[in-house]
């Protein structure tokens, strides 16, 4: 994953041929034209729970009309960190009651999720640009 500037406040990440452009509010210098990083990574949580949730549906030829998660968010105005995420799951009609904790487990296999339990070790190293 490569990523550069785009001018102002917009830094782009360019990786399997996807260009995924953030900006920041006009509060805070930039153009609002795009999503901010934080965003990103709370739409990462949701979209990753989103797709294993389907998966999940889809898998038992469950019906997805309807289906949705709503993130709720904790800010921790102090430590300027979210304390707490909520993953309120809107179920399709009709939705079968032994299946809701297999769902809830599911969704708990989200890879970024997990990767909040485990973080990864970060390293960052500085180079000169080539001449």
């Amino acid at each position: 994953m490569e990523i550069t500037f785009g001018g102002n406040k917009k830094i782009i990440a360019s990786h399997n041929g996807f260009e995924i452009k953030t900006d920041q509010p006009v509060s805070a210098g930039g153009e609002g034209s795009a999503p901010t990083p934080f965003d990103l990574f709370l739409a990462s949580l949701g979209t990753c729970a989103g797709i294993f949730a389907v998966s999940f549906l889809q898998g038992r030829g469950l019906s997805t009309e309807g289906f949705k998660i709503n993130l709720d968010f904790d800010w921790d105005q102090k430590a300027h960190l979210v304390k707490k995420i909520g993953m309120n799951i809107t179920l399709p009609k009709g939705f079968p009651e032994q299946y809701r904790s297999a769902l809830i487990k599911s969704v708990d296999l989200c890879l970024v999720k997990r990767h909040l339990s485990a973080p990864p070790e970060f390293e960052i190293v500085l180079q000169e640009k080539p001449e």
